[in-house]
C-alpha cells in the first residue's frame, strides 16, 4: 500500500511540474512582460526598503527565467542558465556582506547580453509568426521595453567607461550606481525621442549612443508596425475568404 501510495504522489509530481511547464510555456509572453513591468514600475507601489531589499532581486530572477523560456537556442539558454545561478548567488550573498564590485561587473555584462539576445529573440519570433494573436501584440510589447533596457545599458557602459559623459539636473556627480535610475529614464526617453531635456550627453561617444538608441526606437516602431498591420490585413483577407 505504501509502494502504491509513492508511485501515486510521484506521478502527481510528474503530472503537476508537466501542467506548471505547459503554462509557463503557453504564457511566456504574458510572463516575462509582467517581470519586465514589476522591474520597471515596482517601486510605485512598494516602499523603496521593501522592494530595493527584497522584492527587486526576485523580479530580476523571474524576468532571467522567463527570458530564458523565450530563448530557443539550447546552447544560449545555458549560457543564461548560469546568468539566473550568479545572480541569484550574488543577490543572496549581498544581503548579508557588502557588494562585491567584481561581481557587480560581471553581472553586468551578462545583464546587458541577456536583454541584446532577448531583444533579438523576441523581434526573430514576432517577424515568424504566422497569425495576428494576443503573443504578437504582448511581443511587441516586450520587445519595445527590453530595447530600452538595451539602451540604458549602453548609457550605462559609456558612463562606466568615461565618467561624466552625461549633464542635467538629473544626474548626480557621484559614482554610477547614484546615476541608474536616472540612465534608466533617459534610455526609455531618448527611445521614444520624447526628449525633455533634463539629461544632456555632453561627450562625443554619448551623442552617438544617444543617436543609436534614438535610431533603434524608430526603426522599431516603423517596421514592426509595418509588419503588425500586414499581418492584421493578411489575416483578415484569410477569414473573409474562407
Amino acid at each position: 500500500m505504501m509502494v502504491c501510495d509513492w508511485r501515486l504522489s510521484l506521478v502527481l509530481d510528474f503530472s503537476i511540474m508537466g501542467a506548471s511547464k505547459q503554462i509557463f510555456e503557453h504564457y511566456k509572453f504574458e510572463i516575462f512582460l509582467f517581470a519586465l513591468c514589476f522591474n520597471l514600475f515596482g517601486s510605485l507601489v512598494f516602499t523603496d526598503t521593501l522592494y530595493s531589499t527584497y522584492l527587486f532581486p526576485i523580479g530580476v530572477l523571474l524576468n532571467i527565467v522567463a527570458g530564458i523560456n523565450l530563448i530557443s537556442n539550447n546552447k544560449v539558454r545555458v549560457l543564461f542558465g548560469v546568468l539566473f545561478v550568479l545572480s541569484a548567488c550574488s543577490f543572496g550573498y549581498s544581503m548579508f556582506q557588502d557588494e562585491n564590485l567584481d561581481v557587480d561587473y560581471v553581472r553586468f555584462v551578462l545583464y546587458f547580453l541577456f536583454y541584446v539576445v532577448i531583444a533579438f529573440e523576441i523581434i526573430k519570433q514576432i517577424l515568424k509568426a504566422k497569425e495576428m494573436n494576443k503573443n504578437v501584440i504582448i511581443g511587441v510589447i516586450s520587445g519595445y521595453i527590453s530595447l530600452g533596457l538595451v539602451g540604458f545599458f549602453i548609457f550605462a557602459t559609456v558612463e562606466l567607461i568615461e565618467p561624466g559623459s552625461f549633464s542635467g539636473i538629473l544626474i548626480a556627480s557621484d559614482g554610477i550606481d547614484q546615476k541608474i535610475d536616472s540612465l534608466l529614464y533617459y534610455s526609455f526617453i531618448t527611445l521614444m525621442t520624447i526628449g525633455y531635456g533634463e539629461i544632456i550627453p555632453v561627450t562625443a561617444v554619448a551623442q552617438k549612443a544617444a543617436i543609436l538608441v534614438g535610431l533603434i526606437g524608430q526603426f522599431y516602431m516603423v517596421i514592426i508596425t509595418a509588419f503588425v498591420i500586414g499581418k492584421y490585413i493578411q489575416n483578415n483577407k484569410i477569414s473573409k475568404a474562407n
